[in-house]
């Protein structure tokens, strides 16, 4: 048997519908308990910070990039006895400022509302070069840490090193990524096939949370990671 019909109408969702005060007082107390954690400083940031600062890097993704690094290579070494060689995010990943001021839990949120988690993928210098194309065919401002670029007026690689080395194509690095990426998001299709992959199960909020934790004061700069020489 089938429906006959299906009727539907709009309810329009007013200041004009009255609180339920049962519903509201039994909800009050775990309301109160997430703000409160969101509005607890944990840091100070020394200036306003956007994505928009910068042509090819910004200081927030610099920021980001390198906190990442930093939050994740020791727990990277303790798993595996390995070092992580870089760290590559996305430039759309970024989705708010920080603004000048505390810092809170809510800031955290804010610039990572998903839950995206951090891998570690062994690559081939085969396939970081394939990564370094596609960071100068994209002309955007991707958070990257340890990996150094310089390209010309034409977007062709000048000088690409990382932690201060040429890439070698037959050395295997450790990049670090998020779980969105490493599926092919952004179209950074160039983290399959690899050598292994590594699930820290470690979000990037959860990251950048513990990263404000340990630091007084941000002040992250736009540095020569990645240029372009006209």
């Amino acid at each position: 048997m089938y429906p006959y019909k299906i009727e539907g109408k709009q309810i329009s969702i007013s200041d004009s519908i009255q609180t339920n005060y049962e519903i509201d007082n039994f909800i009050k107390p775990y309301r109160e308990h997430i703000f409160k954690d969101l509005d607890s400083v944990l840091a100070y940031s020394a200036n306003t910070y956007s994505k928009t600062d910068g042509e090819f890097n910004t200081a927030i993704g610099n920021f980001m990039a390198d906190a990442i690094y930093d939050q994740v290579n020791p727990v990277f070494k303790a798993r595996t006895g390995k070092d992580i060689d870089m760290v590559i995010l996305n430039h759309g990943g970024i989705r708010s400022i920080i603004s000048k001021g505390n810092i809170t839990t809510k800031t955290a949120f804010e610039l990572m509302p998903f839950e995206n988690t951090l891998v570690v993928v062994a690559l081939k210098g085969t396939q970081i070069d394939s990564l370094v194309s596609y960071l100068c065919r994209s002309k955007k401002a991707h958070p990257i840490s340890k990996l150094k670029l310089t390209i010309d007026k034409d977007f062709k690689v000048i000088d690409a090193t990382i932690k201060g080395n040429k890439i070698d194509d037959s050395k295997t690095y450790y990049v670090t990524t998020n779980d969105f990426l490493y599926n092919g998001g952004d179209n950074m299709t160039f983290f399959k096939p690899n050598d292994s992959l590594y699930d820290l199960n470690y979000k990037i909020r959860n990251v950048l949370i513990d990263y404000f934790k340990k630091v007084d004061t941000i002040s992250p700069v736009i540095d020569d990671r990645f240029i372009q020489i006209k």
